[in-house]
């Protein structure tokens, strides 16, 4: 049975984002000595005082919390204050202090995430209104951002440019689950409808990607706000050897940082197209590292796309059989889409990450404070948050997306094969 996204904590309206807004504080005065660090946490960062007053922390237990807002606002909390903790100066630190580590791990077993800041905690759970309302009326031209590292605008923006892209992503959902249908029950007239509806969110969403640039700066972006985005894996070249040891524990932990693979909506897409990718330059095997963020995404939510990874096919092949050209060209087009959207995602991580790179060793005085990714790497390979070789990566996903084509013209225009 084809899953209902009421199941799984997912908004017709809203998408992956919660149906309410989510929580700016914790309303228990026994949580203000978090509340209080994350608020100020770029006046901390700016005076490099923020380990400092985390170690002084007592530390909290999380059985007043009473409720999925509470938690969720909690693990948002500790996850800005651990990448502060852990990247708020020029040299990383491996162990973060128990008051932290503690409660983060109980309230990410409780919530089914890994202790370690999420595209959830940094995108879907940091959003407020501008001006207060008595609606629900979820209006995104009246949003920011809940905390952020900087405290800058560029970084608010990044994040709301997220929110604004899983909001309207919710037809995309709602289309996709629509088209599925119809396969199931043979319904080729209302399947190339719901496809061609399909093509334009996708198009839509990559017209939003490109709004970045907007109000992020390119620089301030790679050398203010993308180094406390880190996790700790795969970032030994940057100074964090082994990765990170929670409280009094001795063993370490590699956590994936935040990610945009960890967007649900992300996989959503290679599902109903029947998207499959390999691990990245060995096209005999799985992407682990898709797999592997699936564990990155809230509980409910990697549950909807386990139990839809079942029907990953079943448009393409109905599709495939059914020879009608007006439906193979309004899947194609969906493919068309996709692939021009990681097209434009790719030109995005070009002049926010890569041309960036380049200038590490030509700007700024030699004392300017260069912490975590910002910082000259000992290999020189430039690799994302998630831990991930970063160009190689997004090329591959890209140009997977057009093996799914349902027509010759069509692997010829997706694979840019004009011979």
């Amino acid at each position: 049975m084809i899953p209902r996204i009421e199941d799984y904590d997912i908004s017709f309206n809203n998408g992956f984002l919660p149906d309410e807004f989510p929580l700016t504080k914790l309303p228990q005065d026994y949580y203000k000595p978090w509340e209080i660090i994350v608020e100020n946490l770029p006046s901390l960062i700016l005076i490099k005082g923020i380990r400092k007053l985390v170690d002084k922390l007592p530390l909290l237990s999380i059985e007043h919390l009473n409720n999925e807002r509470e938690y969720r606002r909690a693990y948002q909390i500790l996850g800005f204050i651990g990448h502060a903790y852990i990247w708020g100066t020029d040299q990383p630190i491996e162990k973060l202090p128990i008051q932290i580590s503690e409660p983060w791990i109980k309230i990410s077993n409780i919530l089914g995430l890994p202790p370690i800041g999420t595209y959830a905690s940094l995108c879907l759970w940091n959003y407020k209104e501008i001006i207060p309302t008595t609606t629900k009326k979820f209006d995104l031209e009246n949003l920011t951002t809940i905390n952020t590292f900087t405290g800058s605008i560029d970084e608010s923006w990044f994040y709301l440019v997220s929110v604004y892209f899983e909001k309207q992503g919710s037809l995309s959902i709602n289309t996709g689950l629509s088209a599925l249908r119809c396969a199931e029950n043979g319904d080729t007239k209302n399947l190339i409808k719901n496809l061609q509806k399909f093509a334009e969110s996708i198009d839509l969403l990559g017209s939003l990607l490109m709004r970045m640039e907007e109000m992020c700066d390119p620089h301030i972006f790679y050398f203010r706000i993308r180094p406390y985005l880190a996790g700790w894996k795969n970032m030994s070249s940057i100074g964090l050897e082994k990765g990170v040891y929670y409280g009094d524990e001795t063993t370490p932990k590699t956590y994936a940082g935040g990610s945009n693979a960890q967007s649900s909506l992300i996989q959503f897409f290679d599902i109903i197209l029947g998207i499959k990718h390999s691990a990245t330059g060995d096209l005999s095997q799985d992407n682990s590292f898709m797999k592997e963020m699936r564990e990155y995404m809230p509980e409910k939510h990697r549950q909807f796309l386990n139990d839809l990874d079942p029907f990953s096919y079943t448009i393409a092949n109905y599709v495939k059989k059914s020879k009608n050209q007006e439906l193979t060209l309004s899947f194609d087009a969906c493919l068309a889409m996709l692939r021009s959207f990681r097209d434009k995602h790719i030109q995005i991580v070009t002049r926010y990450i890569i041309l960036q790179a380049k200038k590490i060793n030509n700007m700024g005085s030699t004392t300017t404070l260069r912490s975590g990714l910002a910082r000259r790497k000992k290999n020189g390979e430039e690799r994302g948050t998630g831990g991930t070789s970063l160009l190689p990566f997004l090329k591959q996903l890209r140009d997977e997306t057009g093996n799914s084509y349902a027509s010759q013209w069509g692997k010829r225009i997706l694979n840019n094969d004009f011979q």
